[in-house]
């Protein structure tokens, strides 16, 4: 017999185990629970926005072509604010692929890379340069772009926002996944938020 301790909960499980591996236990597993979305004020001064890879070529599942209204949303509110907004692409895109309601305006920078936005790109120095302290994560795919250029910045040593309302993935269990893994991986834990648009407050 084998016990889980849930790392969010603290709920212990008992299960049996006979030279098994996750694969055989898959089925047997229990979910966590779902994570409280916490309210965030971010100083806009010091936060980024980061728009990752919202390209209509790849953006065409109705999860994220409904997490573009959000986005916008807090794409208008971070330019009212004076925040720095940056985007990617993936390999093969191109700044017309973005999704016109969130297309680039003029000066906003843009990374390309894979799915860690901070590999062989200047996004650290960009964030550097205005003196960015924490990012909030919005974009395509929650297991993909988000999740990976969220670990990378909290590796550097960013506090991480991810408004879920605002990523989205293929199936919605890569988006639970990666909400999981943002609150319990020992990379980004103690520094990751989850939280939803309207939980977000701003101060100047």
């Amino acid at each position: 017999m084998m016990i889980y301790r849930c790392p969010t909960c603290g709920v212990c499980y008992e299960y049996y185990c006979q030279d098994q591996t996750i694969i055989d236990e898959w089925n047997t597993i229990p979910t966590p629970p779902a994570p409280e979305l916490q309210p965030v004020c971010v100083d806009t001064k010091t936060t980024a926005l980061l728009v990752l890879d919202m390209e209509t070529t790849i953006c065409k599942n109705q999860r994220c072509i409904a997490s573009i209204s959000r986005i916008h949303y807090l794409l208008n509110i971070a330019r009212e604010m004076g925040m720095l907004v940056v985007y990617s692409l993936t390999h093969t895109g191109s700044p017309s692929d973005i999704a016109w309601q969130l297309a680039p305006l003029p000066g906003e920078p843009l990374v390309k890379s894979n799915v860690d936005k901070f590999y062989q790109t200047n996004l650290e120095e960009i964030l550097q340069k205005y003196g960015i302290h924490t990012v909030i994560v919005t974009g395509y795919a929650a297991n993909g772009a988000v999740l990976h250029t969220a670990v990378s910045a909290a590796f550097r040593g960013y506090d991480i926002i991810i408004p879920v309302d605002c990523i989205s993935a293929v199936n919605p269990y890569a988006e639970q996944y990666t909400a999981w893994h943002m609150l319990n991986s020992p990379g980004s834990r103690d520094r990751a938020t989850l939280t939803k648009t309207n939980l977000i407050a701003y101060s100047t």
